[in-house]
């Protein structure tokens, strides 16, 4: 299991659509805006995120079928793992990824609202940072709407149910 981010393609750890549950009930995809290269843990991901023991991180970027938020999902292959919240009250987490000529061309760091973390202290961390395809800076005191944290979680738990199953 533990090899399994090296020896899948990158489809089957990054699938082309995840499919996902709107807090309203209807039916949501989150299509693959793009895959970033393979890169060092302390580039991918926010320091409070993932400390000792990360080995490498994947990212890729995922919009809502709307194209209406945008998710950038991040994997830490862990020997271990700690993680904690940022200074201004969002998660610490995956440092976004944008892909030009789509809906996730805007999508920075300043963008990020809400995000998750799913498997600290397993083999793999899974964590996502959300936000919006429109390309609004967060500014604290900024709430996700229920979608956009429903997004980060269903992708975050998906693609870490994927890899430890």
């Amino acid at each position: 299991m533990s090899e399994r981010w090296h020896a899948w393609p990158v489809a089957r750890v990054f699938p082309g659509a995840v499919a996902g549950v709107s807090p309203s009930g209807a039916r949501v995809t989150y299509v693959l805006a793009g895959v970033a290269p393979q890169a060092p843990c302390r580039a991918a991901f926010q320091p409070a995120a993932v400390r000792l023991g990360c080995r490498t991180a994947l990212r890729a970027t995922y919009t809502d079928n709307t194209q209406t938020y945008v998710a950038t999902v991040g994997i830490a292959v862990l020997d271990r793992a700690t993680h904690r919240r940022c200074d201004d009250g969002r998660p610490a987490t995956v440092r976004p990824v944008a892909f030009p000529g789509g809906p996730a061309e805007r999508f920075g760091e300043r963008q990020y609202v809400t995000g998750v973390l799913i498997g600290a202290g397993e083999r793999y961390l899974v964590a996502t940072a959300a936000g919006y395809a429109d390309g609004r800076a967060y500014r604290p005191g900024d709430r996700g709407v229920p979608r956009l944290r429903d997004a980060a979680w269903q992708l975050a738990t998906a693609l870490h149910w994927a890899l430890t199953r």
